[in-house]
C-alpha cells in the first residue's frame, strides 16, 4: 500500500506542468546575496579561511606569488615551505572548494 502512495506521489510530481501554480515539491530558497570580494588574492583567500592560516600570507606570497598557482599547489610544496599539517589541510580543503565554486572568501571577516 505504501509503495502505491509513493509511486502515485512521484507520478504527480513528474506530470505536473512547470507553469502551473501547483507546487511541485521542490522548495526554492532565497536570501540576501553574501558580499563577495571581486578580486581574490592570496591574502584575501587566507583571511577568508581564518583559523590561523592567515599567518602564512607573507611566506606564500613570496614563494608562490600568484593566487592561481596557489590553487594548484600540492601538499608537498606547502610542507617544504614549513606550513604545519593542520594549516596545509585547511588550505588544500578551501582551494578545492574554491576551484569547484562552492566557497569564496567574504568581503568582511566573520566575527566569532
Amino acid at each position: 500500500m505504501a509503495w502505491r502512495q509513493i509511486l502515485f506521489f512521484n507520478r504527480r510530481l513528474i506530470s505536473a506542468p512547470s507553469n502551473s501554480s501547483v507546487p511541485t515539491g521542490f522548495v526554492s530558497f532565497s536570501s540576501k546575496s553574501n558580499p563577495y570580494i571581486v578580486k581574490v588574492g592570496i591574502p584575501e583567500f587566507l583571511n577568508g579561511v581564518g583559523k590561523g592560516v592567515e599567518t602564512h600570507v607573507e611566506k606564500l606570497e613570496s614563494e608562490i606569488g600568484d593566487f592561481s598557482k596557489l590553487l594548484v599547489t600540492r601538499t608537498l610544496k606547502l610542507k617544504k615551505l614549513g606550513i604545519p599539517c593542520k594549516h596545509r589541510k585547511l588550505i588544500l580543503k578551501y582551494t578545492h572548494k574554491y576551484r569547484l565554486g562552492l566557497w569564496r572568501p567574504r568581503a568582511e571577516p566573520v566575527k566569532a
